[in-house]
């Protein structure tokens, strides 16, 4: 079974959204793997860095209180009660605090240089083999379309 976290981004590889533009696309299935692992962790941190700030008892940094089916129902309740203030009352300066928040975090996009180091040799063999199969798709798609 292979454990959560085991399809890190690709070594040696341009990774950071900053280094891709509509001039400097992504030239292979390593760099296309890459700047979307990239993207869709900026699209996660940016979710959890809204919440966390919309409802404090996300962002709690003690011990949990709350037995985990209890967790999960308060988590999914913070999200539903987010979209429906999305539409009922967006906060659009909360938005901006993220954003910024986001952007200025030193060391975030490097974070994903540590992953993997201490998995077993099978667990990374087989993310390996999974990240190239990923990597390999979505190349033929983006040729495909492009």
């Amino acid at each position: 079974m292979l454990r959560k976290g085991l399809v890190t981004p690709f070594r040696s590889t341009r990774y950071h959204l900053k280094e891709f533009s509509s001039r400097n696309p992504p030239r292979t299935p390593r760099e296309l793997f890459n700047h979307r692992h990239s993207s869709l962790r900026n699209v996660v941190e940016r979710a959890f860095g809204i919440l966390k700030k919309r409802f404090p008892i996300i962002a709690s940094g003690t011990e949990p209180t709350y037995g985990i089916k209890t967790q999960n129902r308060i988590i999914l309740s913070c999200c539903i009660l987010h979209n429906y203030l999305m539409v009922a009352d967006p906060d659009e300066d909360l938005l901006g605090e993220v954003d910024e928040e986001i952007r200025n975090q030193s060391g975030t996009e490097n974070r994903h240089s540590h992953l993997g180091d201490n998995e077993p040799e099978e667990n990374a063999r087989l993310g390996e083999i999974l990240r190239n199969l990923i990597a390999d798709a979505m190349w033929r798609d983006y040729t495909t379309v492009t």
